[in-house]
């Protein structure tokens, strides 16, 4: 019988994972009681709230939830503690690099601009950085809810901070809303100046969404992009432009994409060459974080260790890690599978 290893241990990049959603259930207890928040039973029950967004009214509830636990971030020390402590959650977890995903326009009403958000942002970055030895960088995410020309304002400003820390540029919220071809021109300015284009798709909306994010936004990694596994020439375009797909197996289910964690696509993906990396994406909402998701695939989809540790490797090798760091962490999965 194999050996188990400890998944935890298993060094790794953690790729996916938005601002707000990395909070503790129990500082967004302590943080509403501070600003006198009301809190719905969703977010105040210590469980994991009943969503489903694969209509629009429950990708509303979800916004909602996700937007008032955003409301009760008002200071510099509430976004230094935020990014203190999902860093330590990824330590925790095994992860030795994390880009973590913000829109800083969300932020800006209650830090004093657009430009002050996201420096206070970048400094909670580097402080929490330093304090857990986690490797931390930013992803400057657009909402496609909002106009295309608000997209190009935060792409401009996510390329004037690439020497302060971020790496890449993303387009989040409801996939089905607009076209991805509308925000071509905000992508372009982003790789322009040598960031990395991660739009979401392929979660809610099918695998043509993977698809425009390919031909319209030339992504470099795509947020879930499970749906691809619908389509097998995407899969191979995919695999043969060496696209990671940031996978997030809880929240899919969570989200009612998939039924349950055995019905998420992962082995079609892996046995397609579609390289992964499996991301938590708002554990405050979906009640798991990063190691979980690596327990989901081993224990839901029978991945040996050797075949985790190759999930693992995909990770850092999609990552904006420096190469000392990306070695470190490789040799380091390479140790982690010879253990025992």
């Amino acid at each position: 019988m194999e050996h188990v290893r400890d998944l935890r241990r298993l060094p790794k990049a953690h790729l996916h994972l938005h601002f707000t959603g990395s909070m503790r259930p129990s500082t967004l207890l302590e943080l509403a009681d501070k600003y006198g928040v009301h809190l719905p039973e969703a977010l105040s029950s210590g469980e994991p709230p009943k969503l489903r967004a694969t209509d629009e009214r429950g990708w509303f509830r979800f916004q909602r939830l996700y937007d008032i636990a955003r409301s009760c971030l008002r200071s510099p020390e509430d976004i230094q503690r935020l990014v203190r402590e999902a860093a330590e959650e990824d330590v925790r977890d095994g992860s030795g690099w994390l880009e973590i995903q913000v829109d800083p326009t969300s932020y800006a009403p209650r830090l004093g601009g657009l430009i002050p958000a996201l420096e206070i942002i970048l400094d909670a970055v580097d402080t929490a950085s330093r304090e857990t030895g986690l490797g931390i960088r930013v992803l400057v995410a657009a909402n496609r809810m909002k106009h295309p020309l608000d997209a190009r304002t935060l792409a401009r400003l996510a390329v004037r901070y690439a020497d302060r820390g971020v790496v890449g540029f993303g387009l989040s919220n409801d996939e089905r809303r607009g076209l991805a071809r509308d925000f071509d021109r905000a992508f372009e300015i982003a790789r322009e100046g040598g960031l990395l284009a991660a739009p979401h798709g392929g979660e809610l909306a099918g695998p043509g969404s993977v698809r425009d994010c390919l031909d319209d936004l030339h992504a470099g990694r795509v947020g879930h992009g499970v749906r691809a596994a619908e389509d097998p020439r995407l899969l191979r375009k995919l695999a043969q432009r060496g696209v990671t797909c940031e996978v997030c197996p809880a929240s899919n289910v969570a989200l009612g994409v998939y039924e349950k964690p055995a019905d998420v696509p992962l082995r079609t993906l892996y046995e397609a060459g579609v390289p992964i990396a499996l991301g938590a994406d708002d554990p405050l909402l979906f009640g798991s974080r990063l190691a979980a998701q690596y327990e989901l695939v081993r224990e839901h989809h029978g991945f040996t260790d050797a075949e985790l540790a190759e999930l693992a490797r995909q990770s850092v090798r999609a990552s904006r890690a420096p190469e000392d760091v990306r070695r470190r962490l490789l040799a380091g999965v390479d140790d982690w599978l010879a253990e025992g």
